[in-house]
């Protein structure tokens, strides 16, 4: 039971940490002083008629693109984590969503035609390597329902030829 107790509580943390890191960094893009504007010959011009993909571009601390809908996700995606804290079962359901989700928007961002998010988002450069995920094992380690605080390099490279 301690081990379900102390699982339940590392699928919560997680949720909880990763909805502060997404609340913030969406506050963060509007915060001008944060946001800088794009460099000349980039994918969208500062001059470009306004619509809902150069509303808001910038590069987040000079490295992330995104703009005002990105900000707005970032910002939902955070507190729909901060809520999912509240509950062992909501804190593991947003954690394998968010593993997926962000796993193929990562793989979307290596599409010329998606990196876009079809004239939504800007989902290329950094926030490519920023949006997927680190290695299998933190997925494993986050994400799994099953017991894997003390896993093995060896153990999870096991679970992985399973599937």
């Amino acid at each position: 039971m301690d081990n379900m107790n102390r699982e339940n509580m590392g699928q919560r943390y997680c949720a909880l940490i990763i909805g502060i890191l997404f609340a913030v960094i969406g506050l963060a893009g509007f915060v001008p002083g944060l946001v800088s504007l794009p460099p000349t010959g980039a994918a969208i011009p500062v001059d470009t008629s306004p619509n809902i993909y150069s509303a808001g571009f910038g590069y987040l601390f000079g490295l992330f693109p995104t703009n005002l809908l990105h900000n707005i996700v970032h910002i939902v995606v955070g507190s729909v984590g901060i809520v999912a804290y509240t509950s062992s079962g909501g804190a593991r359901l947003y954690n394998r969503g968010f593993a997926i989700a962000y796993a193929l928007i990562a793989i979307m961002g290596l599409l010329p035609v998606a990196q876009t998010t079809f004239g939504l988002m800007p989902i290329f450069g950094n926030n490519v390597w920023f949006q997927r995920p680190n290695s299998h094992r933190r997925w494993l380690l986050w994400v799994c329902p099953t017991d894997t605080n003390n896993a093995t390099d060896e153990h999870v490279a096991q679970i992985l030829r399973e599937d």
